[in-house]
């Protein structure tokens, strides 16, 4: 990186953005040197997407200066920015569902060769363009999206949680493609909560808090993570401290019987025969590589399709779940890490909360406002949803929406809740606020599944974990014993003794992730 450099490439001060009362950005500067790698940093909500946004023409700023190599820019459109020398890859993958991917890159006038090279070094050598972007894995649309933007060569390549949804394996090609970009006449904006990966492969960072920049802080200090944090968190970084450790183990059956029993559970290739319990009182981890049948084994918890083989008993009892309703019935709800599966974004906060209340009507009549508002109320309250109740959901941060989607079940009362990879792409603070409320739950009487492809999570948030490979149950685990190489050692099915390869070590070091797909991301 040419630090010694006195003209930024990419210089933005004094950005701000409100929408109504909701002020996303106050007074927001970003100053990127040519060749490096800069980390984009703060809680959700501090305004790191909406500055993006900015950056690259998708939202037009109501205040601010923007230069790139000296020249002021004001970019009314992605393709304005992208003429200027700014692209981005989004959170949310950019093509069209009903497309094949040859047209969604024609569409966009992506070079082919180019586009090619970059998808072959990112691990996708085996891409169908033919194929329709709908049937697309996330995680390869994802790198679809990356190899489209690194095609037309930007000045300033900008990452929104690139690696958020990614397995192990793809996320350490994203790394390394980065590294390998370092100390050209081009820089990248990196955004990641993983503060390994910012150690890893930034050279300095911009930390926003609450909408504006609050610090910048170079990587090469010996402080520069603890530094980080600070900034980010402000006067509740002591507070988090001591903040969602698992308190210990329950008494398993000591309120009874198991809340859920899954036996020989079956369903298409993945999810051969998964057989578990899961008990009143406490928080059952689920840790697998990507593709081992946890998606299947979650949409048939949750009624969204039906096994093959196995049963499902709830109380003793044997359920048969033919939809989403169906399971509610039952009183499992389901926490998705796509919170746009959950939400009604054009809706407000204080609707989407109070939506069990709506759907648990037995007959036509007015909602009973006194019984919902007080409930709604303190789920708001206990989850800190940062925004005026009567805010529209889509205006929220990742986190904050999570926290909605968590807050409707709490309000209406939980008896099981499967979360699958909840806090994925959430910052430090509400994943903070999420373990402890997990934990609160289940010592309330909540049985509770968690996915998570962050193995740290089990030992904060979880009593025990079944680890699943090849679509079975492999191992189980007592959190206090978790620690992430024997996790990764399960995860990959090897004998707690056993070595573990180059590569599952360096993924490892990359987040600690433990989705990694066996070559089946382009199916």
């Amino acid at each position: 990186m040419t630090r010694g450099t006195t003209q930024h490439l990419l210089d933005a001060s004094g950005v701000s953005k409100r929408y109504g009362a909701v002020v996303a950005l106050k007074s927001a500067s970003l100053r990127v040197l040519p060749g490096e790698v800069h980390a984009l940093m703060g809680a959700n909500g501090a305004g790191k997407s909406t500055l993006v946004k900015i950056l690259t023409g998708a939202v037009r700023p109501d205040e601010g200066v923007i230069e790139v190599r000296g020249t002021q820019r004001r970019s009314h459109s992605p393709a304005e920015a992208r003429r200027a020398g700014l692209v981005s890859v989004y959170q949310e993958p950019a093509l069209i569902p009903d497309l094949d991917i040859d047209s969604n890159l024609r569409l966009t006038g992506t070079p082919i060769n180019p586009f090619r090279d970059w998808v072959n070094q990112l691990g996708l050598d085996a891409l169908d363009l033919t194929r329709m972007a709908r049937e697309v894995p996330l995680a390869s649309l994802r790198i679809i999206d990356l190899a489209r933007a690194l095609a037309i060569e930007p000045d300033v390549l900008m990452l929104d949680e690139m690696t958020a949804a990614l397995p192990a394996n793809l996320s350490e090609r994203v790394l390394d493609v980065i590294n390998g970009m370092r100390g050209g006449d081009r820089s990248i904006v990196f955004i990641s909560h993983r503060m390994i990966e910012i150690a890893s492969v930034c050279d300095r960072a911009t930390v926003l808090r609450e909408g504006e920049t609050v610090g910048v802080v170079d990587m090469d200090d010996v402080d520069a993570e603890d530094r980080i944090v600070e900034l980010m968190l402000g006067e509740i970084a002591e507070e988090l401290s001591d903040n969602g450790v698992r308190k210990g183990a329950p008494e398993r059956g000591s309120d009874g019987g198991p809340r859920i029993e899954v036996r020989g559970l079956a369903a298409s290739e993945r999810l051969r025969d998964v057989s578990f319990e899961l008990y009143p009182g406490e928080v059952l981890g689920v840790i697998a590589l990507e593709g081992q049948g946890q998606d299947e084994l979650f949409d048939i918890l949750s009624g969204s399709i039906r096994p093959v083989d196995g049963q499902v008993l709830v109380d003793g009892k044997k359920v048969s779940f033919r939809h989403p309703a169906d399971a509610i019935q039952e009183g499992i709800v389901f926490v998705p890490a796509d919170r746009a599966e959950a939400l009604l974004m054009q809706r407000p906060v204080r609707d989407n909360i109070a939506l069990p209340f709506s759907v648990r009507l037995r007959r036509w009549g007015p909602i009973r406002r006194s019984t919902e508002k007080p409930k709604v109320d303190k789920a708001i309250d206990r989850l800190q949803i940062e925004m005026r109740a009567q805010g529209e959901v889509r205006f929220l941060s990742g986190g904050n929406q999570q926290k909605v989607t968590i807050a409707r079940w709490l309000a209406g009362g939980v008896q099981t809740m499967l979360c699958f990879d909840p806090t994925r792409g959430i910052d430090i603070r509400t994943k903070h606020q999420i373990y402890p409320l997990l934990r609160e739950l289940a010592a309330a009487g909540a049985a509770i599944l968690l996915y998570t492809s962050e193995l740290s999570e089990i030992e904060l948030a979880c009593d025990r974990a079944i680890v699943i490979f090849g679509g079975e149950v492999v191992a189980e685990i007592d959190a206090a014993d978790a620690d992430e190489g024997t996790l990764l050692r399960a995860a990959h099915n090897l004998k707690s003794d056993a070595l573990l390869p180059e590569e599952i070590v360096a993924s490892a070091h990359s987040g600690g992730s433990a989705s990694e797909d066996p070559g089946e991301v382009d199916g």
